[in-house]
């Protein structure tokens, strides 16, 4: 059994590259099964799959009998629009062990923007449940992720690699504060109601803004967000009219098309007068067209952006970083041992099944034996003789096969599966 892993993360692709290969989790199921039925039943007939899409990264991770890398980045390169040549020089390609070191690092947030992030082993549990929905998870990306998010958890319980991260929300806030002399005389609008925003309200909340305003393509959910923090819930139709009330507007949404457009924010700049305007766009793909960042009265943030804000208190951490490669490392040891015995299995199906067949044989055969009224003694001395008589056979017509070399070699195993002494 192989395990491969294809993606592109923050460090790898441009926030444009990595958008074209944005999956939303609730269309995680046809996409799966897209991917698996791509490898056809011939050559790849059970392929496991499951997909990692985060606003930093696309991961693919797949487990079949015969490799397939090449076919995978191929798929994903089709899935995406661009040339698997484009995609290959910006993509990470890695199989088993690297693979498994890749997703236990990935768990324990040591690949993330942000060293020591929790928000990404959230995301992989979603991925992983999204998988085995979809039917598409099996006993060994099982393995695999769940010991991830056992190596995770060993990580940040037995290190300090957690220990003063600066979140993307957090991020924002400060640079928010570099642009506004208070944030309390600030008027907020949040565009998305999903994990990242009700993360990003909840840091600029505690600055006690002016307002807060709550943007959702569904009501409920944005009233719902809105409620917690005392702030007003607007639909996304209300956006172009209401733009230009506020000092800073946040946006993270699943939308595959830009929802903040360049003429929506001149018109926005102009009721206000050319005051400044802050804007962040935490989503990928992008939120807010990238032409707005060319306005001279914004100042807007991607993803992208805001990496030098959070790499900040990176060196105080690189102590717990090798301690948690040790136990990566560990975990990767583990899996592999697990993976390679795994590779034994359907021979060991295979013996088992001989055996029984053997067993049902020489039983059917003590049975009339005995309705013959043979004596107990004679039909327990046949039923044995004939069970040793099969299992030996095989051994002993390999012992007198093949040239001197041979027989030498297949004595040594003999004698090792045969002549074990009890211990």
């Amino acid at each position: 059994m192989s395990v491969w892993a294809l993606g592109l993360n923050h460090t790898t692709a441009p926030l444009d590259l990595r958008g074209r290969f944005a999956f939303a989790l609730d269309q995680m199921a046809p996409t799966l099964q897209s991917l698996r039925s791509s490898f056809g039943s011939s050559r790849h007939p059970h392929v496991e799959a499951a997909i990692i899409s985060t606003c930093n990264r696309t991961e693919i991770y797949c487990a079949a009998d015969h490799m397939a890398l090449d076919h995978t980045l191929g798929w994903l390169a089709q899935s995406g629009g661009v040339a698997p040549a484009l995609l290959r020089s910006h993509a990470y390609a890695l199989h088993d062990d690297e693979a498994a070191r890749h997703a236990f690092r990935v768990a324990s947030g040591l690949d993330s923007m942000v060293l020591g992030e929790a928000q990404i082993l959230g995301q992989m549990k979603d991925a992983v449940r999204a998988a085995e929905t979809a039917g598409a998870l099996g006993s060994t990306l099982n393995q695999l992720f769940q010991r991830s998010f056992a190596v995770a958890k060993e990580v940040r319980t037995a290190t300090e690699i957690g220990a003063h991260s600066i979140s993307m929300a957090a991020a924002a806030v400060r640079l928010a504060g570099q642009l506004f002399e208070d944030l309390r005389e600030t008027r907020l609008l949040f565009v998305g109601a999903g994990e990242m925003i009700d993360l990003a309200v909840t840091h600029f909340a505690a600055r006690d803004p002016k307002s807060i305003t709550i943007a959702n393509r569904t009501m409920a959910r944005g009233e719902k967000l809105a409620a917690r923090f005392g702030a007003e819930a607007i639909r996304l139709a209300d956006l172009p009219a209401r733009m230009a009330e506020f000092d800073i507007v946040v946006s993270c949404t699943a939308s595959t098309l830009p929802l903040i457009g360049l003429g929506a924010v001149e018109r926005a700049l102009k009721q206000r007068k050319h005051r400044p305007m802050f804007m962040v766009d935490l989503a990928v793909p992008r939120d807010i067209e990238p032409e707005v960042k060319d306005l001279e009265d914004v100042y807007l943030y991607t993803v992208d952006d805001l990496a030098q804000v959070v790499q900040e208190g990176q060196a105080s951490r690189q102590a717990a970083v090798a301690q948690a490669e040790v136990i990566i490392d560990n975990g990767v040891q583990n899996f592999m041992q697990w993976l390679d015995q795994r590779g034994t299995v359907p021979l060991i199906q295979q013996l088992h099944a001989q055996a029984e067949v053997w067993r049902a044989a020489e039983m059917a055969r003590a049975r009339k034996l005995l309705a013959k009224g043979e004596p107990i003694e004679a039909v327990l001395e046949a039923l044995s003789r004939g069970l040793t008589q099969k299992m030996m056979h095989g051994a002993l017509a390999e012992l007198h096969a093949g040239d001197a070399p041979t027989r030498e070699q297949t004595a040594a195993t003999v004698s090792r599966l045969f002549l074990r002494k009890e211990r």
